[in-house]
């Protein structure tokens, strides 16, 4: 079992930035990927970018250039920093972490942008 707590989500102006973190309750070098999910009202819950054990990550179309997800292996923390925000990204965040054999999530933490 993994758990996964998220911090970092709030309020902020299009434009703005944000740094999500997820952090494991065991070594997330055990983790085969780490992932952000997002869903915002009447939608599904949608990848945000992943990223593996040997470092490759993924992007969404939408948040490429703007979003990077990164992990700090000594803090058992995953990050996502969000750049460059925009009203259509607000939504609930959610980690997600996959050991190989099962699926862990977060609780999520909200996003809102807005002026």
């Amino acid at each position: 079992q993994v758990q996964l707590v998220e911090s970092g989500g709030g309020l902020v102006q299009p434009g703005g930035s944000l740094r999500l973190s997820c952090a494991a309750s065991r070594s997330i070098s055990s983790l085969s990927a780490m992932a952000w999910y997002r869903q915002a009202p009447g939608k599904e819950r949608d990848m945000v970018a992943i990223i593996t054990s040997n470092g490759y990550t993924n992007y969404a179309d939408s948040v490429k250039g703007r979003f990077t997800i990164s992990r700090d292996a000594a803090k058992n923390t995953w990050y996502l920093q969000m750049n460059s925000l925009k009203p259509e990204d607000a939504a609930v965040y959610y980690c997600n972490a996959n050991t190989g054999y099962s699926i862990h999530w977060g609780q999520g933490t909200q996003v809102t942008v807005s002026s």
